[in-house]
């Protein structure tokens, strides 16, 4: 069996990425190093300014595969473009030989010099990004225009996209990538462990809602994220008055915002000053934390507006079997969500119909038990499985460089 040396670019470590990068490692198809052009919060806790807090991820984000920090010279490292610049890149892919090197994105300088380097040493280039078409086409038309001009060259000399879903195949099409160049490559999690967890969480699910005051009857509607504009989490918090003011329910819903950020402490006294009962914040969860707040909920809702390129929040409860409701601006939406199968998509800030969404569910538990198995068959084909197949599907048709 051919064995692939492979490279992988990217920003820095995120917990994400890394158990991707260990099963492709585990799989015995590649020898794998993969390059990071800042540390991150990987080796010590870093300011977040969204979630506003000092974070460090609690799993694992450097075992199992082969990585390299590569030296920064940038005067303030971060994930901006000028906070990453490395030119040891240059170096490493002349001196390497891969056969390909996935480039995560286009939004540092150090990209752009690998982009740059593997073109002139004839190093086959996978580039993956998120960027979705429906986000893309409400910008300005004149930096569109000039968008197209730059990435319709850059582009050229891409060898295959790993693109992550309907949307963001469209947005490579939009910039002129044949259909021979695309090559789907799933958004995923890591399911295994997911899926794990809810079988071990999912019987202890009332004495977890005990733990937060929520009674064991009360369907359960999440919120996971920041508590930031983009993820207009005020929207949910709307919706969810209207359900609980003008809908009779067999049951009072809960509402679970996990996530802290800029905008909690306004939630918190909406909340108090219309006396909306049945909301919970539970501020800010690790990723050791985060399984038993999917493992009591019913309903994951995601309101958010752009900038939401995906919404892995969205895979992650579905692996619990969770319905999901979520914008239309949502990234992940015409991959993940069959509409009125396994949730439903309403237009971004329709709170009328997103409360009408939740009664819908709430009213009748054989559609909630529907939806929660549609989601459980759905995310299936979004794995790290499907992401090796991809990865050696796109390999198989470029040849080594010479």
């Amino acid at each position: 069996m051919r064995k692939y040396k492979l490279a992988v670019l990217t920003s820095h470590p995120i917990q994400y990425q890394a158990p991707l990068f260990k099963k492709i490692s585990g799989s015995g198809n590649f020898d794998l190093m993969v390059y990071f052009n800042w540390v991150g919060g990987s080796k010590a806790a870093s300011f977040d300014k969204e979630f506003g807090q000092e974070v460090k991820w609690d799993t694992p984000l450097l075992e199992g595969y082969s990585y390299k920090f590569l030296d920064n010279f940038s005067l303030r490292p971060s994930s901006g473009f000028l906070g990453q610049i490395n030119p040891d890149i240059v170096k490493e892919i002349l001196a390497n030989r891969y056969d390909a090197i996935i480039v995560m994105g286009w939004n540092s300088f150090t990209n752009w010099l690998a982009f740059l380097t593997a073109f002139i040493s004839r190093t086959p280039v996978f580039l993956r990004g998120e960027n979705p078409l429906n986000q893309e086409i409400i910008k300005n038309p004149f930096k569109l225009k000039l968008k197209k001009m730059l990435f319709r060259l850059l582009f050229r000399g891409i060898k295959k996209f790993l693109y992550i879903g309907e949307e963001n195949k469209k947005f490579y099409e939009y910039y002129g990538v044949s259909e021979e160049k695309l090559v789907f490559c799933p958004y995923a999690v890591d399911n295994e462990r997911f899926v794990a967890e809810a079988r071990k969480l999912k019987p202890q699910k009332n004495e977890l809602r005990r733990k937060l005051g929520i009674t064991r009857e009360s369907p359960v509607i999440l919120f996971v994220g920041k508590l930031i504009e983009k993820k207009r989490p005020m929207d949910l918090l709307r919706a969810y008055e209207l359900l609980i003011t003008n809908y009779k329910l067999p049951k009072l819903p809960s509402l679970l915002f996990v996530g802290d950020g800029e905008l909690r402490s306004g939630l918190e006294n909406y909340a108090k000053d219309n006396n909306i009962s049945g909301v919970h914040f539970a501020g800010f969860k690790n990723q050791s934390e985060i399984s038993e707040y999917y493992a009591i909920a019913d309903i994951l809702v995601l309101p958010s507006g752009a900038g939401e390129t995906w919404g892995l929040a969205v895979n992650e409860a579905m692996c619990f079997g969770s319905a999901v409701v979520i914008s239309d601006m949502v990234g992940c939406g015409p991959d993940l969500i069959k509409n009125g199968e396994n949730g439903y998509i309403f237009p971004l800030g329709d709170i009328k119909l997103m409360a009408s969404r939740f009664g819908d569910l709430m009213s009748d538990p054989l559609k909630m038990k529907s939806f929660s198995e549609k989601s459980l068959e759905i995310i299936g084909r979004y794995s790290y499985n499907e992401d090796i197949q991809s990865i050696k599907e796109a390999l198989a048709g470029v040849k080594k460089h010479g």
